[in-house]
């Protein structure tokens, strides 16, 4: 059956479909990321999703790959258990192609192109939001398939002084711990949390992978631990805030290697941001904002030094949101990013900045909603690249919106892509994309649901060249896709589904094949109820099969996982949680030849906020 014929038997099923998580239903919910200016949820015209902080304490992540696998639009690769190398594709396009911000900061390593998302302490997270789609008018360079930005814990104004505190145990010889408090002092308010993990792993590599694809040494388990730390504080006089947010993460993960590549890689992430926004009119809200984002990684060989990868971005903006009239929004902005490598594999260049300015005109009328954004950035190596989007949406009820975007995008090459010795190009091009999306969504009574249809057309993609053994502007790209968010409470159970079908096709080089890495349909179902002091739930996810590489000659073969959690509230702020990760042991790859986690149990003690 092909993806159109997919699409219309779902589109056909909508009226009696099932689905929403309460907390992601909530049309109250207040969002930043679609449009960089506060908004309800409801009103966002971006396919949006948002994972909130009790959804984190139900679902019991071990990681944020965990957290983030089979979400809508969402593929995941990973090459073995926690801490190692992840990569998240949205919408179909590259693991780079999509924008990660901590805390508005932008984060990311300047030479891969990507975020260690394995390094990110999954309990120092207050709340995450996920855009899809085409978002370089708004923030420039890399927003190609979407935007996720990660918001750590805070404290609140006026909030009284709460504890946190969570201590985990399990297979794998796995202990995590969470400690902090966040709360406020007269107008001002604070978090400091620390938190810890350590696993004795699994052995990486499959039995029968060959030495010469992923597995050069045969170390029986590979172990990994991480620490972090987070602090944040505002103070609030008059009509004016200042913040600031403070994250470190470090880690040390080993992994079979070999003198070239390493066998252990001791990391770092650290992000550092500051805010000062106020109003010098009623009508004209200012914000100032600037950061620092650091990527750290020391490779060592049987434990001597065997290279370093360092990469920092100082970053900052200015905006300005200007209300024109009742229905009538107006944002404009500038931003500057500065991106420094040091490492010894000997890069000709070592830094560059990019500087951007940009607007955003909304209106917003009794049923319909208009939004046009444009920007240039000009990038120190590339020049200037104009990027827009305009998007629509007409509410004919509650229970029926339509919406349609037009965006495109692009993403300068990393300093790998350009100079990584005996791999990089430095006469390498931006990639650039056009993407159009049409959607339908709606509320009525406990049912939530929505539907996005789009299509991606990616120009000069870079990928690895295998006549000159390195990085070239070779390929393109149509990804087609259909992702479908349902949700509502039956019989007292809290009831989720999430349904992505990709045809993500090679348009160059490998005319006509899959994009690697990328599944045909991935599909998550999440069922939760409480009963008095307990609760139950389990997540089903499906991922179909995919290929290892561009040609399609190594298939990654599709599976099913099962997870079952429970928790016990045996007293007021206390709650005992078990989760089995994977009951039905079902063994899978999502990068070839990297094991992933079988069977697996944990159980947790958590001090939580509420009483209910």
């Amino acid at each position: 059956m092909n993806l159109s014929a997919v699409a219309a038997l779902l589109l056909a099923s909508l009226p009696s479909a099932v689905m929403a998580q309460e907390d992601i239903s909530d049309l109250a919910q207040v969002i930043v990321t679609a449009s960089r200016k506060a908004e309800p949820v409801a009103d966002a015209i971006a396919s949006v999703t948002v994972i909130t902080r009790a959804d984190i304490e139900r679902l019991q992540p071990q990681s944020l790959s965990d957290l983030l696998t089979g979400l809508a639009g969402i593929s995941i690769a990973s090459n073995g258990d926690l801490g190692k190398a992840t990569s998240v594709y949205v919408r179909g396009t590259n693991a780079d192609h999509v924008l990660v911000l901590i805390d508005g900061i932008k984060i990311g390593s300047a030479t891969l192109g990507s975020a260690a998302w394995e390094q990110l302490p999954v309990e120092q997270i207050d709340h995450i939001e996920i855009v899809r789609g085409p978002l370089s008018s708004l923030y420039g360079s890399e927003a190609i398939g979407g935007v996720v930005q990660i918001f750590t814990r805070h404290g609140a104004p006026g909030a009284p002084n709460v504890p946190s505190l969570m201590m985990s145990g399990g297979s794998h010889g796995t202990y995590q711990a969470e400690a902090g408090e966040s709360g406020s002092v007269g107008r001002g308010w604070y978090n400091a949390s620390a938190s810890g993990l350590y696993t004795d792993g699994i052995p990486i590599c499959v039995a029968n992978a060959p030495l010469t694809a992923a597995c050069y040494t045969t170390t029986p388990q590979q172990g990994y631990w991480s620490g972090a730390a987070a602090v944040s504080g505002g103070y609030r006089w008059g009509a004016a805030t200042a913040t600031v947010d403070f994250l470190q993460s470090e880690g040390d993960e080993h992994y079979n290697g070999n003198i070239f590549a390493g066998d252990e890689s001791r990391v770092g992430q650290q992000v550092l941001g500051a805010t000062l926004a106020f109003m010098p009119l009623s009508a004209w809200n200012l914000t100032l904002a600037a950061g620092q984002s650091k990527d750290l990684s020391q490779i060592y060989f049987a434990d001597a030094p065997d290279g370093f990868f360092d990469t920092r971005r100082d970053t900052a903006s200015w905006l300005n949101q200007l209300a024109l009239t009742p229905a009538q929004k107006l944002l404009l902005g500038a931003d500057f990013e500065q991106d420094v490598v040091a490492s010894d594999a000997g890069y000709p260049v070592e830094s560059r900045n990019d500087v951007g300015v940009f607007g955003l005109y909304e209106w917003l009328g009794p049923h319909a909603e208009l939004q046009l954004s444009a920007r240039r950035d000009h990038n120190q190596q590339f020049g200037d690249h104009d990027t827009g989007a305009a998007q629509s949406a007409y509410r004919f009820s509650d229970a029926l919106r339509v919406t349609a975007t037009y965006g495109t995008a692009f993403k300068a090459p990393t300093f790998n892509d350009l100079y990584y010795p005996f791999y990089g190009d430095p006469n390498l091009q931006p990639e650039t994309s056009h993407s159009v999306e049409v959607g339908l969504g709606g509320h009525a009574s406990a049912l939530e649901w929505s539907v996005n249809a789009y299509q991606t057309q990616i120009n000069d993609l870079i990928e690895y060249n295998p006549v000159t053994f390195g990085a070239a502007n070779i390929d393109r790209a149509r990804i087609r896709g259909l992702e479908t968010q349902l949700g509502t409470r039956v019989a007292g159970w809290h009831v989720q589904l999430q349904l992505t079908l990709l045809d993500p096709r090679d348009t160059g080089v490998d005319y006509g094949e899959l994009l690697p890495r990328i599944a045909h349909y991935t599909g998550r179902l999440d069922l939760d109820r409480d009963i008095a002091a307990f609760s139950a739930g389990a997540t089903l996810l499906a991922n179909g099969p995919r290929f290892e590489d561009p040609a399609n000659t190594e298939p990654l073969g599709g599976y099913t996982t099962l997870d079952i959690r429970t928790a016990w509230r045996f007293a007021p702020h206390w709650e005992v949680q078990a989760v089995l990760k994977n009951a039905l042991d079902r063994s899978y790859e999502t990068a070839l030849y990297y094991n992933q986690l079988g069977r697996s149990a944990y159980l947790t003690l958590r001090y939580v906020s509420s009483t209910s």
